[in-house]
């Protein structure tokens, strides 16, 4: 791996300033420089970052651990820093785009606050950017997972999009006419955290009851640990899997024994699916969207939590029977969805990264043409050439 200096100096010519990204993203996305951008996709247990080409196609990926959520926010910060000059060490990366587990602010540069990470109101972007020199673009994991769906996978062609993520807890994007809408202060979606359970199981967030603690993997695993704790006959096959170490119970090897039939498991499975149903009805009745896209680690259940979740939805869909249903589809780029989309949504920023570069380049090449017409004599005082055309005016300074 190279240095950082070095990886600096090799960019020094890409930095940027640049603060926001365009709201116009669904025309933008078409114009944008195909060049190749990293991926970042911060998760509670997993920081995944990759080289994305304008197809969508993964170059290169690597990942680690995510650092643990009581070390500082700097710490995570390193382990970014030190993934994209280990990608840059191999391909030319023009910028960089993070997916954060977290609720991030309408210029994408703060992460405002998240559940899992030790992150508060923390400048993110700014930080790497001056680490990196090249433009970041920070935005909430579900938001990049749902863009990309839209872009590459299970959405597309569709105008009005939901997508619900189901990982360590439930994250959400809305998406309407090729615009990812992150509402009034960027933290529109944070659908895992509504209430469905007054004075229900306790939530990171601080509340109690909310989705995510019935519908997502912690649910998942927490229902199964305590059958095995309990020593619950039902929970035999599970307790024999991991040899009495109820820890070592996970949300993959609960999906394991439902698809080899074990019927604890499985109903599990059901319980998280209908639960998925019943908000995913409640956001139809809200959003009223066209599709809604199922992604993150748990919905590799595939049938086994999509079908349950179909079937609460309908009938939990308010005006059931006499309204168009949503369509209730399974993401398709799997778990690397969110860091898909950050590279795809970061190549906005470099397209208007190189429209400004342009620019300056511009501005330097008439600043010349003028500096060696003065040398030379060539320049008339009248403004116009000795063949009649008009020259170019006094430049300002670049």
């Amino acid at each position: 791996m190279s240095t950082y200096r070095d990886v600096a100096h090799r960019g020094s010519a890409r930095a940027t300033v640049l603060r926001t990204v365009g709201t116009r993203e669904r025309r933008s996305h078409l114009s944008a420089p195909r060049v190749p951008t990293v991926g970042i996709d911060i998760g509670g247990t997993k920081v995944m970052a990759g080289v994305v080409d304008a197809d969508g196609q993964i170059l290169e990926r690597i990942k680690t651990e995510t650092p643990d959520k009581s070390k500082s926010a700097k710490v995570v910060e390193d382990t970014i820093t030190e993934l994209v000059l280990d990608l840059s060490d191999r391909h030319d990366v023009h910028a960089v785009g993070i997916g954060a587990a977290g609720w991030v602010d309408a210029d994408r540069s703060r992460v405002l606050f998240a559940p899992h990470l030790a992150w508060r109101n923390e400048p993110l972007r700014d930080a790497l950017e001056a680490r990196l020199a090249v433009p970041v673009m920070v935005d909430n994991d579900a938001n990049t997972a749902a863009w990309a769906e839209w872009r590459f996978g299970a959405g597309r062609g569709e105008d009005h999009l939901v997508m619900i993520t189901l990982g360590t807890g439930i994250g959400g994007a809305i998406l309407e006419d090729g615009q990812v809408k992150r509402g009034k202060y960027g933290v529109a979606g944070e659908f895992g955290h509504m209430q469905v359970v007054p004075g229900g199981h306790r939530c990171p967030c601080g509340n109690r009851g909310c989705w995510e603690q019935y519908s997502s993997g912690n649910a998942l695993v927490r229902e199964a640990r305590e059958l095995a704790a309990a020593d619950s006959p039902v929970a035999y096959s599970i307790i024999e899997r991991v040899k009495g170490s109820v820890p070592d119970i996970t949300g993959p090897l609960i999906t394991e024994l439902a698809r080899e039939g074990d019927a604890m498991c499985v109903e599990l499975l059901q319980d998280i699916g209908q639960w998925l149903g019943v908000g995913i009805a409640n956001l139809a009745a809200a959003l009223d969207p066209s599709c809604f896209v199922i992604g993150g680690g748990v919905s590799a259940a595939d049938d086994l939590l999509i079908s349950p979740a179909r079937d609460a939805f309908k009938r939990h869909l308010t005006g059931r029977g006499y309204r168009p249903e949503a369509r209730i589809a399974k993401a398709q780029l799997g778990p690397e969805a969110g860091m898909v989309g950050a590279a795809d949504l970061a190549r906005l920023v470099a397209r208007r990264f190189r429209r400004a570069n342009r620019r300056r380049v511009e501005r330097h090449e008439r600043y010349e043409r003028y500096a060696q017409a003065i040398r030379t004599g060539t320049l008339p005082f009248s403004g116009a050439a000795a063949d009649g055309t008009e020259t170019e005016p006094t430049p300002r300074e670049p």
